[in-house]
């Protein structure tokens, strides 16, 4: 992707195309912020690592059940402190990511001239509602690249990075937990390498959205230089 960008419009010969939004700051934002999600994955489960290796105290886990709770060791109290970074990061890489779909999602309405399948609010609603969160997501993804694209394969990193995702969701530590801190902790210390391969998954998702952010941008990009106006101003084509 080059370096500079400016808005274009898409070429009409009855009369100028709605304008098309510039794509390639917000792809740039979205992928830093997948990388700082997977770099903040990678220092949980470097906690996870070091909980387990420390071994539960002789009092039990954090949550003794009932509603009560013992006092965390330092190291658990650090893991705390961890998790509340890692979900900021992850908030802040979900609101580029959803930036960056945005703008896709309007410049393939405009390049094809066909409305989505799935309408506005199911860009924000489809992550969160249960059981449509399952496919509408992908959905809308796969959307912005056929209705741009309509005899083009969809690229098969979009496939890649959804099913990393829905693995990550079942494993119960994905960027939408399942289980309190306090639950992960003692999971660190009974079942640490089931948790160390949620991690894992949860990385090569953000790896394999970036690229999926990379390579639909690039595509994009080149259809709205193929559709851009030629002519300058006052100069007859």
């Amino acid at each position: 992707m080059s370096d500079q960008e400016t808005p274009v419009t898409a070429k009409d010969p009855a009369a100028p195309g709605p304008a098309l939004r510039p794509v390639l700051g917000a792809a740039r934002c979205a992928v830093a912020g997948l990388a700082l999600a997977a770099l903040a994955w990678v220092v949980r489960a470097v906690w996870h690592i070091r909980l387990a290796l420390a071994g539960q105290p002789a009092s039990g886990p954090p949550d003794q059940g009932g509603g009560q709770h013992r006092p965390l060791t330092a190291l658990e109290d650090s893991y705390h402190q961890v998790s509340s970074v890692g979900g900021v990061v992850t908030l802040l890489c979900a609101l580029a990511f959803l930036s960056w779909l945005d703008r896709v999602r309007d410049n393939a309405r405009a390049l094809s001239g066909a409305e989505p399948r799935y309408g506005s609010f199911w860009l924000y609603l489809g992550w969160i509602l249960p059981v449509v969160n399952l496919w509408i997501p992908r959905g809308v993804v796969a959307d912005v690249h056929r209705s741009v694209f309509p005899g083009r394969r969809l690229p098969a990193v979009v496939n890649w990075w959804w099913a990393l995702w829905l693995a990550g969701l079942a494993g119960g530590v994905g960027l939408i937990y399942t289980d309190s801190t306090d639950e992960v902790i003692a999971r660190a210390y009974t079942d640490v390498l089931l948790l160390l391969a949620a991690d894992a998954v949860i990385v090569a998702a953000a790896g394999t959205a970036a690229l999926m952010i990379r390579t639909l941008t690039t595509a994009q990009r080149r259809r709205m230089d193929e559709t851009a106006p030629t002519e300058r101003p006052g100069i007859a084509p």
